[in-house]
Parts: structure tokens; C-alpha cells; sequence
């Protein structure tokens, strides 16, 4: 299949791929999407942090909604919050459920970072996520470790979608179980059977 590469990767994808390298094709290079409940609860969990604008109490001002990009590293997106807090920058992500086993939320975090360090010379020690299922904030640190895991993840994503050749099903029953595309992939699956 033939995929034409994007000047810029958007940073969510970071995330699926890392959770799962097929569904990340899957949902880029095929546009496929299935909406189920943990989907549009996130959606409408994530209205606050959709809406542009900015906010400050006794810890600082904090920015929604904010277009960030990294012109070395192709990739862009949104991030959800920034804070600005005794003179650094903390990005702050919310997701759905809670702090799984996977570093998928900790490289799409890392990314948000990155591109914020690009674009403002600052640099960035750890961002934080939220999630919605234990309420809590998590702490990640921006380490070197993660900074050379992030970068990894971005280079294979642009080496997929350059292959043209959509990854194997992944082997962790537990991430199909959780999967919004898991009918999409059952049905790949079982057409690609057919055809042998």
C-alpha cells in the first residue's frame, strides 16, 4: 500500500503506536476508527481541555489548547495543558482511564516536551498526566532514557508508513481486549485468511 509520508506526524499517533503498532496503521494509513463508550467518554471528558483559552491561581497560569510542533523532528499536535509553574513549563495531558503497564502516554508526553523545548528554548524536566479513572496526577520525568525512547518511536513511525506494509497484530491479548479497533483487526485478520 501506498501511504504518502505527512510533512508532519501528528503526536496522538505517537501514542497508538507504541500501544500498537497495527492499530496505529490502521488508524493512519486506513482512516479506521470505531467509536465504542471508552471513546466518547474520553471525548466528552476532554471538552475542557478542547476549548483555547487560559486560566491562573495561586500556582501560576495555565494554557489550553495549545498547537505545538517540532520543525526538526516533523511532528505536531495539540496539547491539552501547559503550566507555567516557578518558572518552568509542565505539560500536562488527561487520559480516560488510568496508568496502564504500557509507556504509550509517557511518549506521546515526551513529545508535547520536545516540541514545547523547540519552540521556546526552555527546558522541560518532567510533564505530568491525569487521569480520569483514579483521578490522579502522574508524574513522568523527561529523562534521557525517555527523550531516546520517544525519538525511536518517531523514527519507526515514519519507517512504517514508508514500507507501505501493515504491521502484524500484536501479541498482548490484554491490548486487543481494550481495543476500540479490535472488530477492524479480528476482520484484517480473518480476510487476510481467506485470501491464503
Amino acid at each position: 500500500m501506498n501511504v504518502e509520508l505527512p510533512d508532519y506526524l501528528p503526536l496522538s499517533y505517537l501514542n497508538q503506536l507504541v500501544y500498537c503498532p497495527r492499530r496505529f496503521w490502521l488508524m493512519y494509513a486506513q482512516s479506521e476508527m470505531e467509536i465504542n463508550a471508552p471513546i466518547l467518554e474520553g471525548t466528552l471528558r476532554h471538552q475542557n481541555a478542547d476549548t483555547p483559552g487560559y486560566q491562573t491561581d495561586e500556582y501560576g497560569r495555565t494554557l489550553r489548547s495549545i498547537h505545538i510542533w517540532s520543525d526538526v523532528l516533523h511532528i505536531a499536535g495539540i496539547a491539552d495543558f501547559v503550566q507555567e509553574r516557578d518558572g518552568l513549563l509542565i505539560p500536562l495531558e488527561h487520559k480516560r482511564g488510568k496508568m496502564g503497564k504500557w509507556l504509550n502516554d509517557h511518549v506521546q508526553l515526551c513529545a508535547q516536551a520536545l516540541c514545547l523545548e523547540e519552540r521556546t528554548g526552555m527546558t522541560i524536566p518532567y510533564g505530568e498526566i491525569f487521569y480520569w479513572t483514579n483521578r490522579r496526577r502522574e508524574k513522568v520525568l523527561i529523562n534521557d532514557e525517555l527523550r531516546q525512547r520517544t525519538h525511536t518511536v518517531i523514527q519507526q513511525a515514519f519507517s512504517l508508513l514508508e514500507t507501505g506494509h501493515m504491521p502484524t497484530p500484536t501479541d498482548h491479548v490484554a491490548k486487543c481486549n481494550d481495543c476500540s479497533l479490535e472488530p477492524v483487526m479480528h476482520f484484517q485478520v480473518s480476510a487476510q485468511d481467506r485470501s491464503k
